[in-house]
């Protein structure tokens, strides 16, 4: 435990960090297995479900929740599985 005072104020701000990021990474996984889901499937709102998990892969990387070249991966992925599927 630490014993300063800027130390201890550090320990909270990074305990609330590291909760709100976990929440959107928890958020962000489960877009991205809901539309992986949706194309395996083949269902009707196949291409809004893959759209809505691109946005959210973009928000996670303009938020710095991942690298910009691993959220572009991610995307083309998606699309690549998508067009197969169609």
């Amino acid at each position: 435990m630490p014993n300063i005072k800027s130390a201890k104020k550090r320990v909270k701000v990074i305990a609330t960090k590291t909760a709100r990021n976990k929440a959107q990474n928890s958020a962000l996984k489960t877009s991205i297995k809901k539309a992986a889901v949706a194309i395996e499937t083949k269902s009707e709102d196949m291409a809004a479900t893959v759209n809505a998990a691109i946005k959210s892969i973009d928000k996670a990387a303009a938020k710095g929740l991942m690298h910009k070249n691993t959220a572009a991966r991610r995307k083309s992925a998606l699309a690549r599985k998508m067009n197969k599927a169609v």
